[in-house]
């Protein structure tokens, strides 16, 4: 009768894989997760700072063009202006002439069809300037010489003026809003001296 075989049995302890402790997954998970939720941060602040950095740099466009818009206005305007200036300068003499033609015109001849024609077209200019804005410089006898304003073309002593008062008004002088577009040609007082004579204005 055979006896029965030993059985060599291993220890409990030998061959078998540690226990894990179920704490361990849920740490590296909420590792990862960290490091996720740190990725994303960061890659969010990338992404602000390049919106930053686009609206920073939309707005100095933005203003560029705001400044660059206005300035082209400006030229614009001032174009105008000087186009303006210069055309109505070429009308001034013609204003002139009606002006002394009129001025000068035989009392015998006022009534004339032809004649109130003529002043009928001169008031029709004197509006049309006044609709752009030209109105003449005012200067009366006693007013204080304004070079701004004033170009003197003859100094001589006159009675009852001072030194530097306007004598009479030679011919008169338009402004374009607050811009001087022909000075006033004028006579102007100036103290007498022993043996002098009436001069004309230098560079008058």
């Amino acid at each position: 009768m055979e006896e029965p075989k030993e059985v060599m049995t291993e220890s409990a302890g030998e061959n078998t894989a540690p226990a894990m402790s179920p704490e361990a997954p849920a740490a590296e998970a909420e590792v990862s997760l960290v490091e996720q939720l740190e990725a994303l941060r960061k890659e969010l602040e990338q992404v602000r700072a390049q919106a930053q950095e686009y609206l920073e740099g939309w707005q100095r466009e933005r203003a560029a063009f705001a400044n660059y818009r206005k300035r082209v206005e400006a030229e614009r305007a001032q174009f105008a202006a000087e186009a303006t200036a210069l055309f109505i300068r070429k009308l001034l003499p013609i204003l002139d002439d009606f002006e002394r033609a009129l001025r000068t015109l035989p009392d015998n001849l006022r009534h004339l069809t032809w004649v109130e024609g003529v002043a009928l077209i001169y008031r029709k200019l004197q509006l049309a300037l006044e609709s752009e804005g030209v109105r003449p410089i005012e200067v009366k006898p006693g007013d204080p010489f304004d070079p701004m304003l004033h170009e003197a073309v003859l100094y001589e002593p006159a009675e009852g003026f001072e030194d530097g008062q306007i004598v009479e008004e030679l011919q008169r002088g338009y402004k374009l809003g607050d811009r001087v577009l022909r000075p006033t040609l004028v006579k102007v007082a100036r103290k007498a001296e022993p043996g002098s004579e009436p001069s004309a204005a230098e560079g008058g």
